[in-house]
């Protein structure tokens, strides 16, 4: 799960939208120095990457990467899930996919200041709505899986991986309501 599925759990859990995201940020298990809602919602993110990796459509599915590039195949179905849920969003969702990604990036910016404290800028609400809504289209997918695989010390294993993902999304598609669903229950 990327941002997106992140921040759609956090809803529905009652968590923190900032602690949504910083689960990614955040090093280290002391999170002392984060209000309570906000170590929550960390704690439920570092939860989510967990149960995500191990759930047995998720696992069946990276089986099928060869093993050189297995392990970055999680990354990739991280980012192509936000895909998924966007494409799929009024299955999940009442609310607009836009009005869902513009609240949601409002609620992550006015919680900048613990951004900072985890060594990251403090988003803006504007473009980390945009950012979300991009999930939606295949070049968005295309741009977040570039903007990872630079932040990699092995950039090339990932964009192996994902050579294919327009291939692997139907089954990601199938995937994705058990997975909620089990997410669901265990946040």
């Amino acid at each position: 799960m990327n941002f997106l599925a992140h921040l759609w759990l956090a809803e529905r859990s009652n968590t923190s939208f900032a602690g949504a995201i910083l689960g990614d940020i955040v090093r280290g298990s002391d999170l002392s120095a984060y209000p309570d809602d906000v170590a929550a919602g960390i704690r439920l993110h570092r939860r989510v990457d967990v149960l995500t990796d191990s759930h047995p459509r998720i696992v069946a599915l990276r089986a099928g990467y060869p093993q050189g590039v297995r392990r970055y195949a999680g990354i990739l179905f991280d980012l192509v899930c936000d895909h998924a849920l966007a494409l799929d969003w009024a299955q999940y969702d009442s609310e607009p996919l836009p009005d869902f990604c513009l609240r949601s990036a409002n609620a992550v910016a006015q919680a900048g200041e613990w951004f900072t404290l985890a060594g990251a800028r403090a988003p803006d609400a504007q473009n980390f709505a945009q950012l979300l809504l991009s999930y939606a289209e295949p070049q968005g997918i295309d741009r977040a899986i570039r903007r990872t695989a630079q932040r990699m010390r092995r950039p090339e294993a990932l964009l192996d991986a994902s050579a294919g993902w327009r291939e692997t999304l139907p089954a990601l598609r199938g995937a994705l309501p058990p997975l909620l669903r089990d997410l669901q229950l265990a946040a």
